[in-house]
């Protein structure tokens, strides 16, 4: 009696055994097959994009390539109807100026983090920051369409403008009453008023009152600096209070 109880239990635990490395077996059978699925679905997804996400990496007018942003708001072009461009991509980049009178405080900077004084850590910076007075004037870098106009939640209040040469400029933590009559799709001139330096960028309040610039080109995100010329960038003094933060 006790030997066929011995030998029931042995062959339960052998049956359970078997049991587990069928389940074990059938995992690895989904797993590489979802995994190959997986891989035929991204190659395809590549295929119909064109290439490689490497392939983005420079643009036209881009010097040094640039760095996708795929967070930020998306910019639409010109709407039809307008009196803006017809196609902002077509033509070259546009020599920029300032957008407002002032200093700069803060660099571009995406490979090397800076620090924040606002949330006291180091992290990229995607813009430049121009300090000047509060509720100072802001006005287009550039003649060329207004695409968006919006309250980010971190940056604050904000306008795009497209551009000639698929270029982009963005104008963030602007003050809430902007320009009369601005408006998405309105076209505007080089120095045209786009609105006032606020402090809506609850990102960077603790900083003195500023412009953050931020600028594309096919979609990647570029510094604005590059794009200036050597007599606009002569009236910027860098701030010295953030001198021997990048490479920290």
């Amino acid at each position: 009696m006790w030997k066929k109880w011995k030998e029931s239990e042995f062959f339960n635990k052998l049956k359970q055994v078997r049991i587990n490395r069928a389940v074990y077996l059938s995992s690895v059978v989904i797993l590489v097959a979802l995994a190959v699925v997986l891989a035929i679905t991204s190659a395809t997804n590549r295929a119909h994009l064109g290439g490689t996400p490497s392939d983005t990496g420079t643009g036209t007018g881009n010097p040094g390539g640039g760095t996708q942003i795929p967070n930020d708001p998306p910019i639409e072009g010109t709407e039809p109807g307008t009196d803006g461009p017809a196609n902002p991509t077509v033509g070259e980049i546009p020599e920029i100026t300032l957008p407002v009178t002032g200093k700069l405080e803060q660099v571009h900077s995406v490979d090397v983090q800076v620090f924040s004084p606002t949330m006291q850590d180091y992290r990229i910076h995607l813009g430049i920051d121009i300090s000047t007075e509060e509720n100072a004037p802001v006005c287009a870098v550039a003649d060329g369409t207004v695409s968006k106009i919006w309250e980010d939640p971190l940056m604050g209040w904000s306008v795009a403008i497209a551009h000639t040469g698929d270029c982009v400029t963005v104008y963030k933590n602007l003050a809430e009453g902007l320009a009369e009559g601005l408006k998405e799709g309105a076209p505007v001139k080089q120095g045209e008023l786009l609105g006032y330096v606020g402090d809506s960028a609850m990102m960077e309040i603790a900083q003195e009152p500023h412009l953050h610039l931020e600028m594309t080109v096919a979609g990647l995100q570029v510094d604005p600096l590059e794009y200036f010329s050597e007599a606009v960038l002569a009236t910027l003094t860098e701030d010295t209070i953030y001198e021997g933060t990048l490479g920290k």
